[in-house]
Parts: C-alpha cells; sequence; structure tokens
C-alpha cells in the first residue's frame, strides 16, 4: 500500500512537469492548439451550467443542498414505472361501453392514418377484463385487480387522459424520463438532483431500484445524466449481494489506508481542475468521496432487517430475497434518509397476447398481486411517518393499451392481450403538494383518444418540476450553444391538480 500512495505522489510531481507545459503553451498558437482541444470537450465558460437557484449560498460542493427557485410543495420524489405499460383499461378508465363491442370487428375508422406496433388488419374489440367499483370517498374508479390500491385512492390524483409522442418501449420510456425519445439527454432524477442537490452527503441523491428480472428496454441510459456531470447520474443499487459492485474495500486494503488513496487521488484531480476548470474533474473528486462515505451509509439504508416485522408483513417483503415489494420498502428508507430522487423500475407489464405470461387474463394479474400491497403499504408508510406532505409519489408506464384485442399478421392470437397505445393512458401521483381523491382528464366512450383535460409528457415532467419548486422553462443548462432543459420546448404545468 505505501507502494501505491508513493505512485501517486510520482503522479502528482509529473503533474507539475505538465502544468509547466501548458504554462509556457498559455499565449501564440499553443493557446489556440490547447483551446481548441479544450473548448471542444466543452470545457469553456460557455458550457457550464447555469445559475438556477434564487436563494441560499451556492457551493462548489456539486451534490450540496441547493434552494429552489420558489417555495416548493415537494422536497423529494419516488417514482415508480411500469415497465411495459400497464393496461388502463383492466385498472383505472372504467368503460362500460367497451364491452358491448367485445369481440366484434375494430370500427374502420379507428384504424384509418393510425400505425401501432404489432397490429394489422382488421382487430376484434375487446372488453374491459377486470371488474370495477368505486371506492373512497372521492369515488375512484378501481378493478379488482388491485385491491389494495382501493383503499388508498383518497390519497391520490389520477390523471385519466395521458398521451405520449411514442409507441415502442425504448422511445417511450425516453420520452418519459429523459423529455426525448433519443439518447444523450438528461434523466429527470438527474436534472432534479442538478437543481436542488441532495439531503444526505453520505448517499447518492439519486438511486434507482430494478425488479421484475429484466432492465427496461431503454436501459440504463433513463437514469443516465446525458450532457450534465455525471455525478448527477443514477445510482443503480442492488438488492441482492453488495448494493454498490465496487464500494467495498478490495481484499488486503483497510479503511484507513483506502481513504489516505483517495485523498491522494483527490489531491491530484484538485490540481487538474485548477488548470482546466472541466466540471467533470469535479464529479471525479465528489464520486470518490462519496464511494468511500456510502461503504457505511449504504449497507445500513438498504438493510430492511432492521424493520419491525409489521412493517415487513405491511409491504409483503421477504427480508431474504429481492422483489418489487423490497424495492418499495427501500424507497422509504431512503426518502427518509435523505435521498432525493428514488426511481423504482418494474419490468414484466408487457400484456400483448403472445403466452400466458403475457397475456390480460394471467400476466396482467400476475404482476398487479406482485406490486399491489407494496404500492399501497408505501403511501400508508409515508403517511403515517408525515413523509406524504412533502414526497411525491408517481406511478405509471411509457404509453397505454389498444381498446382492440391485438392480432399479429392478422391473426388473432391465442390470449387476450392489449396493442401499444400512445392516444391515452393513465398516470397517477399521490403526495407532495397535490390534491387528494382527485381525477383529472376523460377519455372517450371506449377510452381510445383524451376528450377533455389532456396532458403531454412534457405537462406531466413540467408539473413535476414545479411541485419541486422550478420553473421548467428556467431549469436549463448550457450545452453546445444553447440552453437545454428537461422539457424540451413544450410542457405546461397541470394546474388543476395541485393542492
Amino acid at each position: 500500500m505505501n507502494k501505491l500512495l508513493d505512485e501517486l505522489k510520482r503522479a502528482a510531481a509529473e503533474r507539475e512537469t505538465r502544468r509547466h507545459f501548458l504554462y509556457t503553451c498559455s499565449t501564440g498558437l499553443g493557446a489556440m492548439a490547447l483551446g481548441s482541444m479544450l473548448g471542444g470537450c466543452g470545457f469553456f465558460e460557455k458550457d457550464k451550467p447555469q445559475a438556477i437557484n434564487t436563494g441560499g449560498q451556492q457551493s462548489d460542493e456539486p451534490t450540496a443542498p441547493r434552494s429552489s427557485q420558489y417555495l416548493p410543495k415537494a422536497q423529494r420524489v419516488i417514482y415508480i414505472h411500469m415497465a411495459g405499460s400497464p393496461s388502463q383499461l383492466e385498472l383505472f378508465d372504467y368503460k362500460p361501453e367497451l364491452a358491448k363491442y367485445n369481440g366484434k370487428d375494430c370500427p374502420q375508422e379507428l384504424l384509418e392514418g393510425k400505425k401501432f406496433a404489432f397490429i394489422r388488419g382488421v382487430p376484434k374489440m375487446l372488453g374491459p377484463q377486470g371488474k370495477f367499483a368505486q371506492h373512497g370517498q372521492s369515488g375512484a374508479w378501481v378493478s379488482d385487480y388491485l385491491p389494495h390500491l382501493q383503499g388508498v385512492v383518497d390519497d391520490i390524483t389520477f390523471l385519466k387522459a395521458m398521451h405520449t409522442d411514442q409507441f415502442n418501449h425504448a422511445p417511450a420510456q425516453l420520452l418519459m424520463h429523459t423529455g426525448s425519445a433519443r439518447l444523450g439527454r438528461p434523466s429527470m432524477g438527474s436534472w432534479v438532483t442538478y437543481g436542488l442537490g441532495t439531503e444526505n452527503d453520505n448517499l447518492p441523491g439519486y438511486i434507482v431500484l430494478a425488479s421484475g428480472g429484466k432492465q427496461p428496454d431503454a436501459g440504463k441510459s433513463i437514469w443516465g445524466s446525458g450532457f450534465l456531470p455525471t455525478v448527477y447520474q443514477g445510482v443503480q443499487c442492488r438488492t441482492d449481494g453488495d448494493p454498490v459492485l465496487y464500494a467495498s474495500n478490495p481484499a488486503g486494503m483497510d479503511r484507513d489506508i483506502r481513504k489516505q488513496t483517495i485523498e491522494a487521488i483527490s489531491q491530484i484531480n484538485q490540481q487538474q481542475y485548477e488548470d482546466v476548470k472541466d466540471p467533470e474533474i469535479l464529479t471525479r473528486i465528489a464520486q470518490y468521496e462519496l464511494a468511500f462515505r456510502m461503504q457505511m451509509s449504504v449497507p445500513e439504508a438498504m438493510d430492511i432487517k432492521r424493520e419491525p416485522q409489521y412493517i415487513l408483513d405491511s409491504y409483503g417483503v421477504d427480508p431474504n430475497k429481492g422483489s418489487f415489494a423490497r424495492n418499495c420498502l427501500l424507497a422509504r428508507r431512503l426518502v427518509e434518509r435523505g435521498v432525493r430522487f428514488v426511481q423504482l423500475f418494474d419490468w414484466g407489464w408487457d400484456t400483448h397476447g403472445t403466452s400466458a405470461d403475457g397475456a390480460i387474463e394471467i400476466g396482467l394479474r400476475t404482476k398487479c398481486k406482485e406490486s399491489d400491497q407494496a404500492v399501497a403499504a408505501l403511501l400508508k408508510d409515508l403517511k403515517q411517518r408525515g413523509l406524504l406532505d412533502d414526497t411525491l409519489v408517481v406511478w405509471g408506464g411509457e404509453f397505454g393499451r389498444t381498446p382492440m384485442q391485438e392480432n399479429r399478421d392478422g391473426q388473432v392470437l391465442p390470449f387476450m392481450g392489449r396493442d401499444h397505445h400512445l392516444d391515452a393512458f393513465t398516470v397517477w401521483m399521490a403526495g407532495g403538494g397535490v390534491k387528494r381523491g382527485f381525477s383529472y382528464g376523460e377519455t372517450d366512450d371506449i377510452g381510445y383518444y383524451g376528450v377533455k383535460d389532456q396532458v403531454h409528457v412534457h405537462d406531466l415532467q413540467a408539473t413535476i418540476l414545479h411541485l419541486l419548486g422550478f420553473d421548467h422553462t428556467k431549469l436549463t443548462y448550457q450545452f453546445q450553444g444553447r440552453p437545454f432543459r428537461l422539457t424540451d420546448v413544450a410542457g405546461k404545468i397541470v394546474k388543476p391538480v395541485l393542492a
């Protein structure tokens, strides 16, 4: 270990030599060449973040707590994304008229000029498969697929007429979480931690928990930082084994030696930052130091065996197994400890009808059974701890499902399924400054189009940022010559849902 520290010191000495070279090149052609290289990497002032906060002292520490632009209603977010997109017609959007068309040919006017992911020819209409009833004082319609959620509807705002621009999973997930269907943009969680920092400097400000056996279709890019400094990207924590890979000390290295090593590396990185002012160097320093602190804080935060048995039972958690329910409980533990943005992804909600597992009558019921109790328990748990008032919980997929039964090449599939649908779906929110027991928006009699109070994906993003205390048009980052934002050039706050 002493040999390693000596090597780091020699590297620092060599660094001083390179600094002298850069200094001698600071005029004439040398400066022009160096400026060209650094400018191309985005190191100049024009590519540094804009001042985004109006209150509070700013810090050079990239994840230090920051004030929002105005008084926020929410301090943190738990975003639950059901990857693959659950059918709103089986869960929340009750359409008794659709049942009358069950098994009949789809009217031609619903097909003209439309593109679907898989439907070809003339599909059959498919009536609702769930049994609906109204629940709570709000009278919200929820089906028997979600019996536990029925008990907490008075804490929820439903957005019934959501719509998007994309009908394939990966681009639709990117649009939902980064504001663009193309790769390279920062995720919503990255924007939030860029704007607000984190309340606990021993934990990442943005943590991702995945379940369902697979990653979302868009991959890890949907919690990436894009062109923002990488310190703002989501940190995926595992529910089995070490929560974060490579954060533990290597064999033969104790904590004191690890600390000395990180301090030496940080000194070298700080010298480099003073030379070129690249914000990614500050990210590198912060990540090394955070990784060291996480060795103690993450295992404690992720240890659900510390929870009393009645809490484990309420979520339906087996403490020895990774699951969606476990991730819901971890989400509460993380926001309780000051994590700003917790993202849950659960894969397996794509019900096409090509197999039993991917069918409405089997696959969707299974996914609901795996998640319903835990989601309801999360809302109750946050509420009884006084956290729901300033924690915004968001639940939804990337698009909706068609009122027609999916076919493939014109052939009816062996199981009941619905194709991807971009014109109508349901997202719900709870806590953090939204109304309780409220439904906003309506679709037509068969759930095909939104006919009242439609909400676009960018509107949802603008509303989430507003609840966190930001004008979505002013939370920007200067990149490649222009200011970028989560909502691109669109988005409006959905004011009727605000408490």
